[in-house]
This record gives structure tokens, sequence and C-alpha cells, in this order.
């Protein structure tokens, strides 16, 4: 989500479904994200649930059960059609205390005043109500130019404290092995998209040997094998709205 409504298409392609498998390019960010976001929604969500930046609500799924209502807002309606409300992160028309869960992934990193997406965000849900969101630590641009921030544990420490939540919870999607392995993968990908014949040659070698796959298993192995977090892709995080 951005600040101005003109800055971005409609129907905008996004995630529909929380899966992973030892295929997908983005195999080693999915396997801890989804983890860890559904940990925390099954832990900390309930009532009324308010998703900034949904886009096609891909983890509505993870709430079934434990909620009592879901509304989605974003820049753009979204691919799918399921934004509800049509508005910035930063200029919501909701009431103060509407809502007892907020719920906002990979958003807050292409909002520039992201501090306005936080006071938001405490304006509208309830005291004791949560905050559960995520966002990257290490990345490449992407949706460029609407790509802002990137956040430190204690960043993101500040920035709960600093917008009336106390920090419950702040949890690293994988560590360093699975960030150097993303991360080569993201990099190989973005050099073969390139068009000269040399990239097409290495092209066909990527997927005759499956080099993906491969890149997948082995750093998933080095993740399992040496913990260290230290470096991580994004955090989860989990704060409760002061009285």
């Amino acid at each position: 989500m951005d600040n101005s409504l003109n800055a971005r298409s409609e129907k905008l392609e996004r995630l529909s479904v929380p899966q992973t498998g030892m295929n997908d390019p983005y195999y080693l960010e999915y396997k801890f994200l989804f983890a860890d976001l559904e940990r925390a929604i099954k832990n900390y969500a309930a009532g009324e649930v308010l998703d900034i930046g949904c886009g096609n609500k891909p983890y509505r799924c993870f709430f079934e059960g434990k909620i009592t209502g879901y509304t989605g807002c974003d820049i753009v309606q979204s691919s799918d059609g399921l934004v509800d409300v049509i508005c910035p992160a930063t200029e919501i028309p909701l009431p103060d205390a509407s809502k007892d869960t907020i719920f906002t992934t990979q958003v807050i990193e292409h909002v520039a005043d992201h501090r306005k997406l936080l006071s938001e965000a405490s304006r509208i849900v309830k005291p004791g109500g949560y905050i559960i969101l995520s966002g990257p630590m290490a990345w490449e641009h992407h949706e460029v130019p609407h790509d802002f921030f990137r956040f430190t544990r204690y960043g993101f420490e500040w920035l709960l404290n600093e917008h009336g939540f106390t920090p419950v919870e702040i949890t690293p999607n994988g560590g360093k092995w699975a960030l150097v392995g993303q991360l080569m993968l993201n990099s190989i990908r973005s050099s073969l998209e390139k068009k000269t014949l040399t990239r097409k040659v290495l092209r066909a070698f990527y997927f005759v040997f499956r080099i993906k796959w491969v890149i997948n298993a082995v750093f998933s192995f080095l993740e399992r094998s040496d913990k260290d977090y230290s470096s991580t892709l994004n955090f989860v995080v989990v704060g409760r709205k002061n009285p």
C-alpha cells in the first residue's frame, strides 16, 4: 500500500493461497513466514479483524473458527476482487476502537509514512487487542518505486512502543541459511530474465538440473543443522494495545 491512490494499478496480482513446496522459487521464505503467521494468528487473533493491505486475503483461512468478522482494506482492488475498503493505509475510514485484531503482512515496507500506518492501527484496535504484522529485514527492491524500508528486530520493537503497543513477540522467519539460499535463488532468477544467448544456455541448465530444487534442499538442510538468527528474511511481530 502507498499513500497515493493513483500510484498503483488496479487488479494487481497477489498471493491467493498460503502454500509452498520445494519447487517454489520462494520456498525458503514462505516455509517460515507461513508457519510463523499461522502460529501467531492461532495464539492471538480474536473478534473483529482488520487486514491492512489485504490483497487477495490469502491468510484468511488461518483465522477460521477464531474470529467473528474479517474486513480487508488496500490501496487498490486486488486481482480476485476481495478488497472491502479501498483506501491508503494511512487514512482508513473506520471508527476508533472498532476492531479486536489488526493484521498486516509484508505491507509496512511499501508505506512511505509507515508510522502513520501504525498510528491508524493503534487508533482502530481496541485496548487489549492485538496487532499481528510482518515485514522484511532482507530483500531486494520489489514493487518499485513503492519500496521504502527494511526493519530490524529493534526497529519493530521501537515502533510498537512508540505507537501504544507492548511487544509480545518478534519472531525471525528462518535464519541466515534461509536468507542466503533465498537471495541466491532471487539473484539467479533475475539474471536469467535477461535476453541473451548466454542467459538462454544458463536458463536451460537451471531447469534441466533442477537448480531451484537443489538450492531449496541444500539450504533447508543447512537451516535445520545450523540455526543462526543473526540474519533473517522477515519478522513476524505481535503487539498488544495498551489500555
